[in-house]
């Protein structure tokens, strides 16, 4: 006798039908598929879940998928971290995913022709795990729904293309030119002819890019051998923007695998090179449409000021979401275009709030603080919480910054990420947008992480003290 389905204990969410005519469509015009990619996002910005076969990916909109809500806590090698006993501790339950729309698309790459789709995981009451990035960042969204307020985002990532073949203790080493076979060694930022050099792997990108419907709109060379970056166009959708930066390091990856590369979002891979980092454009229309920014002039207007005295009171309790792991502290150098302070300027990139030029209508914050190793619902969604903390309380600034402020680190930012966390403990401003749980679990998940990272003796201290 066949056994009944499973009824999830709760009403299936309204939004999934959405997604359902999407998914029907998309094997319409998609009819060689074999596999369907049903994904969440954790913590750490990993994409994780289940492969099935097309077949049965209607099973996704009738009954859901049952995943742990242990899936989001995983540390970054993805291992369990059971914080607050969450996991091993309480029998690891499962919840109930759901497809969310719009993020439904034809996975691009190697391998069987497939589908990806990503999820919400709900609890028995029909809420979202506390420790969803997606949900931490839409619960942001809705006090900038309630303010009938409009954010318009745009993320940017760089990255790393490095061989494949590792150098000693496993360290990371620049590619090799696909012209002359011999290895990368100049920053040459901004070169047209390393954009040529490595044109096999940026024509894959733009390929990957129009299948998974990622809006790049822009690719340059960076300040190191072998760095990238790859600029998203603008979204008055902030969780689309952040949906396609998650989106942005699946396809690198992929287009990097397939013309001998891998490619990497560490936020700091050398020493002596700059890092990587993900910088967050941001402005914010009225119930008019109207850019709260702009008053015709390069400093933009006194709801700009306000927003970036928010980010800087803000910056603080903000880092650990900003720099999540021991690595992402590296980053932050003098001269190396990584902030060490709470500075802003007009047109300035040696400070972490820049306002770029530009049109007047398009006047916006460039957040450059987050590496690009962050998760980036989690980043964008500290990013608004600040502009918003800043735009209700009319915040101060003070004076935009003049010439070189890199030099001058600010010792109320913590620097490590021990530090991070303890900041992030006492938050004042984050835990009325994102919840005292979530804020929790995040900094219990990366004490654990960092905790195992230290318990592993690197090779450095056998060269100087065995």
């Amino acid at each position: 006798m066949n056994r009944p389905a499973a009824v999830p204990a709760f009403a299936r969410p309204t939004f999934v039908a959405e997604a359902q005519e999407e998914f029907e469509a998309l094997v319409a015009r998609h009819p060689g598929l074999e596999f369907v990619d049903a994904v969440v996002v954790d913590l750490c910005g990993a994409l994780r879940g289940k492969r099935l076969p097309v077949g049965e990916a209607h099973k996704l909109f009738e009954s859901g998928l049952q995943l742990p809500h242990s899936i989001y806590l995983m540390d970054a090698r993805g291992e369990m971290t059971n914080p607050f006993g969450r996991g091993f501790g309480d029998g690891d339950p499962d919840g109930t995913a759901w497809p969310l729309p719009d993020t439904i698309r034809a996975a691009w790459g190697d391998g069987a022709p497939r589908a990806q789709m990503f999820l919400t995981l709900r609890d028995d009451a029909g809420e979202p795990d506390p420790a969803e990035p997606i949900s931490a960042l839409e619960r942001v969204l809705d006090s900038y729904r309630d303010a009938k307020l409009t954010p318009v985002c745009a993320l940017e990532l760089e990255f790393y293309l490095i061989d494949r073949a590792r150098a000693d203790g496993g360290a990371p080493q620049p590619p090799l030119d696909p012209r002359t076979g011999s290895r990368e060694s100049t920053a040459s930022v901004y070169g047209v002819d390393d954009l040529d050099r490595f044109q096999a792997f940026l024509s894959s990108l733009a390929q990957a890019a129009e299948q998974d419907g990622v809006p790049v709109s822009a690719t340059s060379k960076e300040y190191a051998p072998g760095q990238f970056e790859a600029n998203l166009k603008h979204q008055a959708n902030a969780r689309h923007a952040a949906d396609h930066a998650v989106l942005l390091r699946q396809i690198v990856k992929a287009a990097a695998r397939a013309n001998g590369f891998d490619a990497t979002f560490m936020a700091k891979p050398y020493t002596d090179c700059a890092g990587s980092g993900l910088h967050i454009h941001l402005s914010v229309l009225d119930a008019s449409g109207r850019n709260l920014f702009d008053n015709g002039t390069v400093e933009g207007s006194e709801a700009l000021r306000h927003a970036i005295g928010g980010l800087q009171a803000a910056m603080p309790e903000s880092m650990a979401l900003f720099a999540p792991s021991v690595n992402s502290y590296r980053r932050f150098q003098p001269d190396m275009f990584a902030p060490v302070n709470r500075r802003w300027g007009v047109n300035n990139r040696s400070a972490g709030i820049r306002i770029p030029a530009g049109p007047a209508d398009a006047r916006r914050v460039e957040h450059r603080v987050a590496g690009a190793d962050a998760n980036a619902y989690l980043a964008l969604a500290a990013v608004l919480a600040g502009v918003q903390h800043g735009l209700e309380k009319r915040l101060d600034p003070g004076p935009p910054a003049v010439g070189n402020v890199s030099r001058d680190p600010d010792l109320s930012l913590p620097f490590t990420i021990d530090d991070a966390l303890q900041h992030l403990e006492k938050a004042s401003i984050l835990p009325r947008y994102f919840g005292d749980e979530t804020l929790a679990l995040y900094r219990e998940t990366k004490r654990i992480e960092a905790q195992r990272i230290r318990r592993a003796i690197p090779p450095v201290e056998y060269e100087w003290y065995l």
